[in-house]
C-alpha cells in the first residue's frame, strides 16, 4: 500500500491512501484540481477513485467534496451525522445523495484488497471518525482531529505501518495568539486539536520496530510552525519511556500547500 498527503492544515485535508487497484480518499477538503494535481503526481485522476471516506462534516474536510462528486463515480463514505452535516452544507452545491453509503463509528468496508476500518475520536462534529487500512499484511491509519486522545483509540493506533496523525498547534503560540477566547477553549479542549506535545506524547507509546513512516499534519496556519511540530515530536519520542530516539523513524510534516512525498509500505 502506499500512502500521499495531498494537502493536510487548518484550510483544506485530503489523503491518499491505495494499491495498485484500489484508490482511496480520505476527505476531500481542497477543490477538485488540487485533487487531481496530486493524483496525477502517482499516476491518477479523478476518475480511478474507487471510494472516498470523509472524516467529519467541516468544511476544511468537505469543501471540495460537492464538485468532486459530480466529476467521479467514487461512492463516498461517512456517518450517519457526517451526511446530515454534508447534505445540509449550501455551499457543496447539488449533491447526489444516492452516492453517498452510511457506516457506523466503528465499521469495516472491504475495498478489492483494502479494509477500512472507522474509529471513533473526539472532535466538536455531529458523529467524526478516523480510518485505518490494512491491506497486504500492512497497516495504515489517518488521524486527525482528535481532541483528546482515548484508551482505544490509542490501542488501536498501535502497530501501524506508517501513520498520518495530527499535531496542530503549539499551545504557547495558541494562548497569546489573536484567536477569541472561546476559539481557544475550543481548540485545546476534549474535542478540539492534539497540540504537538500531545502528539509527541501519544507517539512516543506506539512507536515500535516495524513503523516505516510518520506523517504529522493538520497543523493550524496561525497557531503552529513546522519547525516547531517536528521539534516538539522528536523531543517527546526521544525523551520518552520507549527503547527509541525520533531519528529511528523517518518524520515528514504534511504540508498544507503541496503534495507530500509518497510512502510504500
Amino acid at each position: 500500500m502506499r500512502l500521499l498527503s495531498i494537502a493536510s492544515g487548518s484550510s483544506g485535508n485530503c489523503i491518499y491512501v491505495g494499491d495498485e487497484n484500489t484508490h482511496i480518499l480520505v476527505d476531500a477538503g481542497i477543490s477538485k484540481k488540487r485533487i487531481e494535481e496530486g493524483l496525477n503526481g502517482i499516476g491518477l485522476t479523478v476518475r480511478d477513485l474507487s471510494a472516498i471516506f470523509v472524516t467529519h462534516e467541516h468544511i476544511d474536510h468537505i469543501g471540495g467534496l460537492g464538485v468532486l462528486t459530480r466529476k467521479c463515480d467514487a461512492p463516498v463514505y461517512a456517518t450517519k451525522g457526517t451526511l446530515n452535516g454534508i447534505f445540509n452544507t449550501a455551499s457543496l452545491g447539488r449533491i447526489d445523495e444516492e452516492r453517498f453509503i452510511e457506516i457506523e463509528e466503528e465499521q469495516c468496508v472491504c475495498l478489492g484488497d483494502i479494509q477500512v476500518d472507522s474509529m471513533k475520536i473526539s472532535h466538536d462534529a455531529a458523529q467524526p471518525v478516523a480510518y485505518r487500512f490494512f491491506g497486504h499484511g500492512r497497516k495504515i491509519a489517518v488521524a486527525t482531529d482528535l481532541g483528546m486522545i482515548t484508551e482505544e483509540n490509542e490501542e488501536k493506533l498501535k502497530g501501524m505501518d506508517a501513520l498520518l496523525l495530527e499535531a496542530n498547534h503549539d499551545v504557547n503560540m495558541l494562548q497569546v495568539g489573536p484567536y477569541p477566547y472561546y476559539l481557544k477553549q475550543r481548540i485545546l479542549g476534549n474535542r478540539g486539536h492534539l497540540s504537538n506535545e500531545n502528539a509527541g506524547k501519544l507517539l512516543s507509546r506506539i512507536v515500535h520496530d516495524d513503523l516505516k513512516h510518520i506523517f504529522l499534519g493538520h497543523l493550524s496556519k496561525e497557531n503552529n510552525m513546522p519547525a516547531l511540530a517536528y521539534e516538539a515530536v522528536r523531543l517527546e519520542i526521544t525523551m520518552g519511556e520507549n527503547p527509541y530516539k525520533a531519528s529511528d523513524f523517518p518524520i515528514d510534516i504534511a504540508k498544507r500547500s503541496e503534495p507530500s512525498r509518497v510512502v510504500n509500505v
